[in-house]
């Protein structure tokens, strides 16, 4: 539990509820949590996701662990102290965008299940889908975008992920992507029919959004 350092402070609530922006936007605010190893596709398939929802006139946006690392986050290195406290900020972050009502999208390793429920815990039931983009550490090392692997296996990365630090992939996600077998339009197909099928993209104006209780 993160500790409260500020004293004397009030929450505010705001005039515009959720289900309002939720109802002007046409479509349910919502966190899609892709995780995975360095090299997986992460990114890539969230940022596809992103392409095509917008394309459809959908209200999106994309949280990527590097951009953050860049701004936010950049005081963080890659302890498992650090990555926590850097899930625990993005998921404050990404839970204000929910709240918004926008299909928010993070791409980050997030390699403890811990760290990862707790963000799940953060939102209301059905505003959190974890999306395991499974790879195998080949895959992943023969991808290599950015040289990573190659780096840590001589030993010039200490920490990494896969290598000699553990990854523990999610028990119950909502979407299993294969990367190892299939490309990315058809993995972001995937999530967008997910999306449609357990009716996150489509709100009647003259409907309200549901009411979720709390996770």
């Amino acid at each position: 539990m993160t500790e409260q350092k500020a004293t004397n402070i009030t929450w505010h609530e705001h005039h515009v509820s959720h289900e309002e922006r939720c109802r002007l936007k046409g479509h349910r605010g919502v966190v899609l949590w892709f995780t995975g190893l360095s090299g997986c596709g992460k990114s890539t398939i969230a940022n596809t996701v992103d392409h095509k929802l917008h394309a459809m006139g959908k209200h999106t946006y994309v949280l990527d662990g590097d951009n953050i690392r860049h701004g936010l986050n950049k005081n963080l290195g890659f302890s498992p102290e650090d990555r926590k406290e850097n899930i625990r900020r993005i998921g404050e972050v990404a839970k204000l965008f929910c709240d918004a009502g926008l299909i928010t999208m993070t791409a980050f390793i997030s390699p403890y299940r811990e760290d990862r429920d707790a963000v799940r815990k953060l939102l209301k039931d059905g505003q959190f889908i974890e999306i395991y983009v499974k790879a195998s550490l080949e895959t992943c090392e023969s991808r290599d975008p950015k040289g990573l692997y190659k780096k840590a296996r001589a030993g010039e990365i200490k920490g990494f992920t896969g290598i000699d630090a553990p990854y523990e992939p999610p028990l119950n996600p909502e979407i299993v992507l294969d990367s190892d077998n299939l490309g990315v339009d058809e993995l972001a197909d995937q999530v967008i029919a997910y999306l449609d099928r357990h009716g996150y993209l489509n709100l009647p104006e003259d409907v309200e959004a549901p009411a979720m209780s709390g996770s």
